[in-house]
């Protein structure tokens, strides 16, 4: 690999092959094309950087084009109208063809003092001083040109971005420990890089992300959250996971998932309550990223309640322990309340002896927009546990649940036919703790037998239950 560039030196780009230089030509998009030929005509230096050459050199699908240059902000504005400075960091936003492309210039970080973000930024002359700032070899390769050198542009790749991308293996720029203490965030997006592209991390880079994993915990929770969430969409995102988990960085994440190493399970013969989670994780559909997460820290509180080979309770405590990890990543509420949900209630357990009224209750207190998000759950975590994914007659519940949902029953007090106001106009009575008892004790009733769920018989329910009102 080469040494990072003496300040004030440029690198030459490598010559990878005609090959090379026709895939990424062919696969950078023509708004791209365009906004470079605008920055080359305006006399500035202008090249494609970043993952998306990486993603091209794979032959995948690349989403964000973003470009890098000398011009200063200023000048991107004059020359790209309707463009917005966005940041302090030098770039410069761009809705162009329908789709939004950003332009930073040049620069180079210094003064890392809180392992996160550079206090201080100077803007740079060159691409070759860009690229020594960045994190991994496959992300530190641009295509462009200078102003004079428009009519040829090619790939300028000086630490071997592209062979490294090749081989599937992610190398940092430079030394390890100085990337990783400069941004704490880069150790984590390493894993997750190694997990959403099958990628193996070199023994340098891995040696330095175990080095200087304590500092993650430096990092803002949004940041981790986004790369966690990037990482839980990956085929497998055990790889990633574990990754977190043998460099230290997970404890640095959160310590109660991190406790679950070591924990003995009586499961899968030689495997553990973290083996069991990472089974889930698999396991659950990549497509719902809310269940995927549930399965994360669906035994979060078994660590903690572990006594004699039991786990007492750990639904309820690992509810509070997922919200409480959930709050520290700034989950959005409608996240953080389904997945603490999903945790509360995923040892449910269904017999066939179950009445209609029993799978209507189950219903209610589950609530038909989770239900299924529950199976799924259930589902990953019987896979995870070595089991078929429908064991304990998941789908003869499943079943019935559809069948009562199919049936039109009653949920919640909106379904009732009487309301609060009905109730006060036909008892007399004013607002109060006591017209919700009467409520809720009617939605019992229904739930139990849904023929009650008529307006005369439910006033005469709710006559007969004020009188007993204290």
């Amino acid at each position: 690999m080469a040494d990072l560039p003496v300040p004030g030196t440029e690198l030459t780009a490598v010559d990878h092959g005609a090959d090379l230089a026709a895939t990424l030509r062919k696969a950078i998009p023509s708004e791209d094309h365009d906004l470079l030929a605008t920055l080359w005509a305006g006399g500035h230096a202008a090249y494609v950087v970043g993952g998306s050459l990486r993603d091209a050199v794979l032959g995948r699908a690349a989403v964000d084009w973003d470009l890098a240059s000398d011009a200063l902000p200023e000048r991107v504005l004059e020359l790209v109208p309707g463009s917005v400075y966005e940041n302090r960091f030098g770039t410069v936003a761009i809705r162009h063809g329908g789709d939004l492309y950003e332009i930073t210039t040049f620069r180079s970080d210094h003064d890392y003092a809180d392992f996160r973000r550079p206090h201080r930024v100077e803007f740079g002359d060159t691409i070759e001083s860009d690229l020594a700032r960045r994190d991994l070899t496959c992300n530190a390769m641009a295509w462009g040109a200078r102003a004079e050198a428009a009519g040829s542009p090619g790939l300028v790749d000086p630490y071997d971005g592209a062979a490294d991308t090749r081989a599937h293996v992610l190398r940092a720029v430079g030394d390890p420990r100085q990337r990783f203490e400069e941004d704490a965030l880069r150790m984590v997006r390493t894993v997750r890089l190694a997990a959403t592209l099958d990628f193996d991390v070199e023994a340098a880079t891995l040696a330095g992300i175990q080095a200087k994993a304590e500092l993650v915990r430096h990092l803002s929770g949004e940041r981790i959250a986004t790369e966690l969430d990037k990482l839980l969409g990956a085929e497998t995102p055990s790889i990633g996971l574990r990754l977190l988990a043998d460099t230290g960085l997970l404890a640095g994440i959160d310590e109660a998932l991190a406790a679950q190493r070591g924990v003995p399970q009586n499961k899968v013969e030689g495997e553990d309550l973290w083996d069991h989670t990472l089974r889930s994780v698999d396991a659950a559909p990549a497509g719902r990223p809310v269940v995927r997460l549930a399965a994360l820290v669906h035994d979060i509180g078994k660590p903690s309640t572990f006594a004699d080979g039991h786990f007492l309770r750990h639904d309820a405590i690992g509810a509070e322990l997922a919200g409480e990890f959930l709050d520290r990543l700034r989950s959005p509420r409608a996240v953080r309340e389904r997945v603490v949900h999903l945790v509360a209630n995923h040892m449910f357990s269904y017999e066939p002896n179950w009445s209609p009224s029993a799978v209507r209750r189950f219903i209610s207190k589950i609530g038909p927009d989770a239900i299924e998000d529950l199976f799924l759950l259930r589902e990953a975590d019987n896979v995870g546990s070595g089991l078929p994914a429908v064991a304990g007659r998941l789908d003869e519940l499943r079943a019935r649940v559809h069948e009562a949902l199919h049936e039109g029953v009653v949920l919640g007090r909106g379904d009732l036919v009487v309301d609060g106001d009905d109730l006060m106009t036909a008892l007399a009575i004013g607002p109060g703790p006591h017209l919700g008892r009467i409520l809720d004790a009617l939605l019992e009733r229904v739930v139990e037998d849904p023929a009650l769920n008529d307006r005369a018989s439910l006033l005469l329910l709710a006559r007969s239950m004020l009188a007993d009102e204290p």
